[in-house]
């Protein structure tokens, strides 16, 4: 791997590493669209640009879930009987979600992710918390709900924290321990995703060093430098104005997605 490529690798994990662990945002958002660049430009053709970046991102943030699962945790913040409810149809809808994504083209897998970060960049400017329910939530109904958040994190590479937190905080838990449990349930999701996307493979798609789609240099890469970087922004999120940070990452997150659309539109 030629040395830029490897500094692009690091950098990119560094940076979402730090912003997760300073806004509480996985990674995915800022690897996707940066990924699908780094592919375009190392000459992969544009109809696997987004699927590599989805199966590469999502393999990279199995380690980022590791640290803030055992952070919230050692906080006991984690309801690991909620956890353990959701994490088979999490596990499922992830899982069949990746074989989906795999099928479909780039250039519409670029307009849902596209959509979709608009609707999270939306609620970041916005700032708004999630209000409380009253309504507690069955065991059937966080199976087939945990279905729907991991169908949908597969899609866009995501840990699921933006569709979970508030879910579970409609159905009358804390926001604290609502953003605990997420974390500890984006482990499956990051798990259940990378197996998923290293199943799965595109016809002509023939990259050194990847299995299925996903580029196994790169995950290494981002992952040891998410991984240093991760508590740094942790660290930073009780000295900086974390409110206005999230709605100018709420913008980036914006920039980034209609860039992705774009590079891949124009290929």
């Amino acid at each position: 791997m030629a040395v830029e490529w490897l500094l692009a690798f690091l950098l990119l994990g560094s940076f979402a590493g730090f912003m997760a662990g300073l806004l509480g945002i996985g990674g995915g958002g800022i690897m996707v669209p940066l990924l699908t660049s780094i592919f375009l430009a190392q000459g992969i053709a544009a109809e696997h640009v987004v699927h590599l970046a989805l199966g590469t991102s999502m393999a990279a943030i199995v380690m980022t879930s590791v640290s803030s699962m055992r952070a919230h945790h050692a906080r006991g913040g984690v309801l690991w009987p909620v956890v353990k409810t959701m994490a088979p149809g999490v596990i499922l809808g992830t899982f069949l979600a990746t074989f989906l994504a795999a099928r479909v083209s780039s250039l519409y897998l670029a307009i849902f992710f596209a959509l979709f970060m608009g609707y999270v960049a939306i609620n970041m400017l916005r700032n708004k918390k999630p209000t409380g329910g009253e309504k507690h939530a069955s065991k059937p109904e966080q199976v087939i709900v945990g279905a729907g958040i991991g169908a949908v994190s597969a899609i866009v590479s995501i840990g699921g924290g933006s569709l979970t937190v508030p879910y579970l905080t409609s159905r009358s838990i804390d926001i604290k321990k609502a953003i605990g449990t997420s974390a500890a349930v984006g482990l499956p999701i990051s798990i259940a995703g990378t197996a998923g996307y290293m199943l799965n493979s595109q016809p002509g798609l023939e990259l050194p060093y990847a299995v299925g789609l996903v580029y196994l240099p790169g995950v290494l890469l981002m992952s040891a430098a998410s991984f240093i970087s991760a508590p740094l922004g942790a660290k930073m999120a009780h000295k900086l104005p974390v409110a206005t940070l999230k709605r100018v990452f709420g913008v980036l997150l914006m920039l980034l997605s209609l860039k992705m659309l774009w590079s891949v539109l124009m290929h």
